[in-house]
């Protein structure tokens, strides 16, 4: 067996988190040596905070971290696989879809050499604006890792706490963490596994947060939207190119240069594409520009505010970290 770090982000799930670290307690002792329950608070609405130091005084495993503000989901699970202390990480949702149980298939198919495994739901339902801000963001992410892989790409997922030194320096507030990733392996795989309904409230990603998560992930990670914008006006300048051959034509062979040719509203609705292909590239390039700009203010990717006091731990073999000194402990 592994040593094993539980990586949950946590986020107005008061209900659902202590179930959640009472079904660890009754798996890990089956799938490792050593473990540990690191649950990062993203500053919820609701009363979560509290809900995470009673898991973290019945459990000597189970550690907790709150941070300053909301900075979302994938920067609370950076800050998490910052602070694992052994070998593997798991990463989970806090709202019980995620079956403990099921870790064992990951990290089996772990053992045969893969750095990344993903548990992918057997049935994952959405509506049409979801699944097309899903199907975008894993477009863009098949740009990195295989085709397959990407389509099964999940918040649910296993991965060897090594790969984190390939973004050990990254700090900046747009996080993508399976783009982080594929800096470090191309050895992803992906396993059917079960994903329960959602027990208690609603989920936290709505359409929106999907379609600017997916748009982050077109700017802040990946060069086709430029590349799309260079090709666009390429074809209009071929466009315009031949219009302007076919009004010369016109002109020469059956008006004159002193006749008016007819067809101004045609040409009207040219320059109109024309002027829109133009703002729409400008306004991809002006994506990029304001990203290059947030990066080079060098906003940090997460503050803590407190962290659960982990003296307690049992004392177990651990990898080196030196992530933990960034933190606040609470007093």
């Amino acid at each position: 067996m592994v040593s094993l770090s539980i990586v949950v982000p946590v986020y107005n799930s008061q209900e659902s988190i202590g179930e959640l670290a009472d079904a660890l307690a009754d798996v890990l002792p089956t799938l490792a040596d050593a473990y540990e329950l690191i649950m990062v608070e993203d500053d919820s609405r609701d009363d979560s905070w509290s809900a995470v130091q009673d898991i973290t005084e019945k459990y000597d495993w189970a550690t907790g971290i709150k941070f300053m503000r909301n900075y979302g989901q994938h920067n609370a699970i950076l800050c998490g696989i910052r602070a694992a202390q052994y070998e593997v990480v798991a990463t989970m949702d806090d709202d019980l879809q995620h079956p403990p149980e099921e870790l064992k298939k990951l990290l089996d198919k772990l053992d045969e050499g893969y750095d990344v495994v993903y548990g992918s739901p057997v049935e994952q339902p959405h509506g049409f604006l979801r699944g097309l801000a899903s199907r975008t963001t894993k477009y863009f992410l098949q740009q990195t890792m295989s085709e397959e892989v990407a389509q099964h790409a999940s918040a649910f997922r296993v991965l060897r706490t090594d790969l984190r030194q390939a973004f050990a320096n990254y700090n900046e507030p747009t996080v993508i963490i399976d783009v982080l990733l594929t800096w470090a392996t191309k050895r992803f795989a992906a396993v059917k596994v079960t994903h329960r309904p959602r027990p208690y409230g609603v989920s936290n990603y709505t359409v929106g947060k999907l379609i600017n998560h997916a748009f982050s992930m077109m700017t802040g990670f990946s060069t086709v939207p430029l590349r799309f914008a260079s090709i666009l006006g390429l074809l209009m300048t071929i466009f315009g190119l031949i219009l302007l051959f076919y009004v010369l034509i016109i002109r020469l062979f059956f008006f004159g240069w002193e006749g008016e040719a007819p067809g101004f509203t045609f040409l009207a609705s040219m320059v109109a594409i024309f002027s829109g292909a133009q703002l729409f590239a400008l306004g991809i390039i002006g994506e990029y520009l304001a990203r290059m700009h947030f990066r080079l203010m060098n906003k940090p990717a997460y503050i803590v505010r407190m962290q659960t006091d982990s003296s307690t731990r049992n004392e177990q073999p651990k990898i080196e970290s030196d992530y933990r000194t960034e933190e606040t402990h609470a007093h």
